[in-house]
């Protein structure tokens, strides 16, 4: 007997119908594990060769989709009528060994012109590696089929968040990001030794550092972005920062122009939340036309310095005005270097709050409000 059918279709709702239809239809999403060069139950039979696919091409790869095609032989091709795709996240030699693995994935798709899209944020996760393998299959009157050996298997890695991704993500967090409130000063805590350091070793200049891997695994500055990492979130009640932190006792303020202005450009960059109720927004701020802001231009959503609902910069009275979101923790990145003589360096009076840290922190796929349809 055939795999029970799911309602689930390879397009999506937001796609083009023409792409939907021309590129891929869905008949069934089975798992399975394969063994063998062909199926040994299922009601598949084994009778007259098929073409086996090969020289297959992947193209068109976004985080949770792509485009694959393969060479046949013209050879009993007119039979096929339907592709078997078997899709399986690459085993990370450094994963947990304990750790209960993915089911392998296989997908059944009628027999449509190639290249067909594979589109599915249920079984597709962005920035990770798959593999894939293919079979042609000829459905036969009693519902069983006839398939080819498998074949040869193949490697990709999807894609980051586009912009229209991440657009979908700062939607939601103008949801919960509240009413604003005044700021004066961006600052960055480190330890001591890290800011002899940067006397020391960088001329009194802290310099630019690669992202981590924190937050959304889509993101598209993960592991790539250069930037200095700042926060600028206030105490409602003393319009002040917070005296705890947790990421070194020594403080590094420094006043909010110097670093946003109207000579700077303001970016989205991500939203997300650690299995806790706290939200983070990071954003990212470039000076105009730096390398930074090339960077953030192609892959991040821009910000209104003057009216977003996250952190704004306005003049009033000749004077430059500075707001942030109060129900959000934001995460500020400077793209460039910032020498520390234009702020101060003080040892701050509370606590070293290393719970909090969001250092390399994995966001929480289950959470409704910074999620989005597609894969984590």
């Amino acid at each position: 007997m055939e795999a029970p059918r799911l309602a689930h279709t390879m397009g999506s709702p937001t796609s083009p119908c023409e792409e939907v239809i021309k590129n891929l239809s869905l008949e069934a999403i089975q798992l399975c594990d394969r063994d063998g060069n062909k199926s040994q139950d299922s009601g598949i039979a084994e009778m007259e060769e098929l073409p086996v696919p090969h020289n297959i091409k992947i193209s068109n790869i976004t985080c949770d989709s792509f485009k694959i095609s393969w060479d046949m032989d013209s050879k009993s091709k007119d039979r096929i009528t339907h592709y078997f795709i078997d899709l399986n996240k690459k085993e990370n030699k450094n994963s947990n060994k304990f750790k209960h693995k993915d089911v392998p994935t296989k997908l059944v798709a009628k027999a449509v012109p190639l290249p067909m899209t594979v589109r599915g944020h249920w079984f597709l996760s962005p920035r990770t590696e798959y593999t894939v393998a293919v079979q042609t299959a000829s459905k036969q009157v009693d519902g069983d089929y006839v398939v080819s050996e498998w074949s040869e298997i193949i490697e990709f890695c999807t894609a980051d968040y586009s912009k229209v991704h991440l657009t979908q993500l700062l939607e939601k967090a103008e949801v919960i990001a509240g009413r604003m409130l005044k700021l004066s000063v961006f600052y960055r805590n480190q330890h001591k030794e890290y800011f002899d350091y940067v006397r020391e070793h960088h001329g009194n200049a802290m310099q630019p550092s690669v992202k981590d891997n924190s937050g959304s695994h889509g993101s598209p500055i993960s592991g790539k972005l250069e930037g200095i990492f700042f926060s600028c979130n206030t105490e409602f009640n003393t319009g002040k920062p917070p005296q705890d932190s947790p990421y070194g006792r020594y403080r590094y303020e420094i006043a909010a122009e110097k670093l946003f202005n109207p000579n700077t450009n303001l970016y989205f960059g991500d939203f997300y939340c650690m299995y806790t109720a706290y939200h983070y927004v990071i954003l990212v701020i470039a000076p105009v036309g730096s390398p930074g802001d090339e960077f953030c231009k192609q892959r991040l959503p821009q910000l209104n310095i003057k009216d977003n609902k996250f952190l704004t910069c306005d003049e009033e009275d000749g004077v430059m005005v500075y707001h942030h979101a109060q129900d959000v923790i934001l995460e500020v990145i400077y793209t460039d270097p910032v020498d520390l003589a234009l702020g101060t360096v003080a040892e701050i009076t509370g606590h070293q709050l290393m719970s909090l840290s969001t250092a390399n922190a994995k966001k929480d796929p289950s959470c409704k409000t910074c999620n989005i349809s597609v894969g984590r």
